[in-house]
């Protein structure tokens, strides 16, 4: 086995423990599904795949939304796992800047990566948060924080700062206005964009179904954004 390899296998363990039980849409499932989608695109981009790997590997680690809101924790349980396992201080630097931009911030805030192998995760991670995956996954996270599912009287809002979209606490159904339809257009990669394609009409053909149920009526009424 080589030494990038080894280093993957122990993450791999290491993201394992550290996620498991996980209730929120944030387990080792997606680490893995998130892992798989970035060595794909990152294959077509030719980007460093040690680094995307290890990116995709620990992007959740230490999440902000778990972790008070502080979203420095993830770079620095990164940095701290992979300094113990002596990987070079230039992976190191690249695995952790990823993981600090890799967060959508809210619609009025721009998350644009400054490398290739971020773009790659980042699509990745957003990929996963869109389609069938995607809209299971906004359900269990809302349930997991005891948000309603819908309520017609809280419109869904745009964020434009962090610190906005950090403290919101709107439905789930809210949150496709806030966030997942929006990830669409902000894909970086070409496979990326080729797939969020077909996710996001998943989406939209979901939400249609949803509000014609919710409404008794064919038709699926105008959402607002306030």
């Amino acid at each position: 086995m080589s030494e990038s390899s080894d280093v993957i296998a122990k993450t791999i363990d290491h993201v394992k423990r550290t996620l498991a039980g996980d209730s929120s849409g944030h387990d080792w499932w997606h680490i893995d599904r998130v892992r798989k989608t970035s060595v794909v695109i990152a294959t077509g981009e030719r980007a460093d795949l040690f680094v995307v790997e290890l990116a995709a590997l620990l992007h959740d680690i230490a999440d902000w939304k778990f972790h008070g809101g502080d979203e420095t924790a993830g770079p620095r349980a990164a940095r701290d796992w992979l300094v113990q396992n002596d990987v070079s201080a230039a992976t190191i630097d690249a695995v952790c800047g990823i993981i600090a931009n890799v967060s959508y911030k809210g619609a009025g805030v721009p998350t644009e990566m400054p490398t290739l192998e971020g773009k790659c995760v980042q699509d990745a991670d957003r990929l996963d948060a869109i389609g069938a995956i995607g809209i299971a996954r906004a359900f269990a996270f809302g349930g997991h924080f005891g948000r309603s599912m819908y309520d017609p009287e809280i419109p869904a809002e745009i964020h434009e700062s962090f610190a906005a979209y950090k403290s919101k606490g709107g439905p789930t159904i809210n949150h496709f206005y806030e966030k997942l339809l929006l990830l669409k257009d902000r894909m970086q990669t070409a496979e990326g964009k080729r797939l969020a394609l077909q996710r996001h009409q998943v989406m939209e053909d979901f939400l249609k179904q949803f509000f014609a149920e919710w409404n008794a009526t064919p038709m699926i009424p105008d959402v607002h954004l306030q």
